[in-house]
């Protein structure tokens, strides 16, 4: 072969990396090639069904305690552009693909995905038949998983995921949450070659950190939030001591009974102040209200998840990232007057949503609590509205990061919940889910630099 061949054959193929095993507590065998960071690594192994963002979906603090499966066949084509993440360290713990790329092409990349894996500590597999062990997820359920590049030995690897620990019962929030609080007004000088400027602040908001993902943040501080992140066990207290017009509770990763510190200082914030949560905020509010938490078979992680607005009739297609979910009928009694005249609760909320009806519960602590959001593939709790206090939830996550824009109104609903508005709910959101991008109008800034600096921090 001549010099000139070995040499475009270097620029387009790479190295076969080390052995890699994947193995779950089922007994269930995965192999594959490291791709990343050598390591061995335990974690609840789940998949993610998004075709673009794998940054963001990696970087996501919810991703706390599991090991990801992405289903899209070829991830990191686009690189990395470090103003993309949402955090500043990866919290996952191991990643699985099907074909890594070692070359990628993009005007904003800084670099690599693996050099980024590894810059981390990361340990990361390929060669994986991800749509094989999607199957088996689906099938068999989540469950604990180990992934090692040191160990290949199937009995060895079988018998320490075994007797690893699992994420339910465990406090992960509290892994990924600020140390103290904090202001945010940082919004990346390079994203404003497509997205404008933030609003005015005019609304003081305290957001309670249990693993926020940055760009959630910075849709706060855009609809015009003047922003205090505090950590996950901030007393009531001290928050309502800031005086703020609203308080925000973020998504976050595993269990939502293990995040006491959380939902107990939630219950003494309902009803004194405007409150707006997302995910495991959902949960929050949830377990304040006194409702049960169900672990799902396998979750929803994705882009692509269409959710029915109960109150508009129109579905919105979200982003979600979670593995628990609220049980709406523990919240209380229907109130039938409220709810077409039903009576008796349904375990398959898709029954509302083929009523075109948006059912209300009377719940023993804060009083009327209406269901608004019901997921369309398996009936599950998507988000719920107190009619007593001002206070709304939703599962899923609308800043879009990765995903579709559907759900960005819930960031302009807050705000007009802080106004005092009963309609904040009521918005055309196929108006709003295009408010504020520019698609190319502004020149792009240097990658690296930002708009303003984030005081305090992690």
């Amino acid at each position: 072969m001549s010099q000139i061949s070995e040499r475009l054959m270097r620029g387009v193929s790479k190295p076969a990396g080390a052995a890699a095993l994947l193995v779950l507590e089922d007994g269930a065998v995965f192999r594959g090639t490291s791709c990343a960071a050598a390591g061995e690594v335990y974690g609840e192994i789940c998949f993610n069904t998004s075709l673009e963002g794998y940054l963001e979906v990696i970087t996501d603090p919810s991703y706390a305690g599991q090991i990801i499966t992405m289903t899209y066949p070829q991830i990191g084509n686009y690189g990395v552009n470090r103003e993309d993440a949402q955090a500043e360290v990866p919290a996952l713990r191991g990643l699985v693909v099907r074909d890594m790329c070692a070359t990628p092409s993009n005007w904003r990349s800084e670099l690599t995905l693996p050099d980024y894996l590894r810059e981390h500590g990361v340990v990361a597999v390929e060669g994986v038949d991800t749509r094989a062990l999607v199957r088996h997820v689906r099938d068999h359920g989540a469950q604990r998983a180990v992934l090692s590049t040191v160990d290949t030995d199937e009995a060895s690897l079988l018998a320490k995921v075994r007797a690893s620990e699992s994420i339910v019962g465990v406090n992960l929030a509290a892994t990924v949450s600020c140390d103290a609080p904090h202001t945010f007004a940082e919004l990346p000088a390079s994203h404003e070659f497509a997205v404008a400027g933030g609003a005015a602040p005019r609304h003081r908001v305290v957001a309670y950190d249990c693993g926020a993902k940055r760009s959630i943040l910075e849709n706060l501080v855009r609809a015009g939030c003047d922003l205090t992140v505090v950590p996950w066990d901030t007393p009531a207290a001290d928050v309502l001591a800031m005086e703020p017009d609203g308080v925000f509770l973020s998504n976050g990763p595993g269990d939502p009974e293990a995040v006491e510190g959380t939902y107990v200082q939630v219950e003494q914030l309902l009803g004194k102040v405007p409150v707006f949560g997302i995910c495991l905020g959902h949960q929050m509010i949830s377990k304040a209200a006194g409702a049960d938490i169900e672990k799902l078979k396998f979750g929803h992680r994705g882009g692509n998840h269409p959710v029915m607005n109960l109150l508009t009739g129109r579905v919105e297609i979200t982003a979600q990232n979670h593995g628990f979910s609220l049980v709406f009928p523990s919240l209380g009694a229907l109130v039938p007057e409220l709810s077409g005249g039903f009576k008796g609760h349904e375990d398959d909320l898709r029954f509302w949503a083929n009523a075109h009806i948006a059912p209300v519960v009377q719940n023993e602590r804060f009083g009327r609590i209406q269901l608004t959001h019901v997921n369309l593939n398996d009936g599950t709790a998507e988000g719920i509205a107190f009619l007593d206090i001002p206070a709304f939830s939703v599962q899923y996550h609308p800043e879009a990061s990765p995903g579709p824009t559907d759900a960005h109104y819930l960031f302009t609903a807050f705000t007009r919940l802080m106004d005092g508005r009963a309609d904040y709910l009521d918005i055309d959101i196929a108006e709003d889910r295009l408010a504020g991008w520019t698609f190319g109008a502004q020149q792009a800034t240097v990658p690296g630099a930002t708009a303003s600096v984030t005081e305090g921090g992690r």
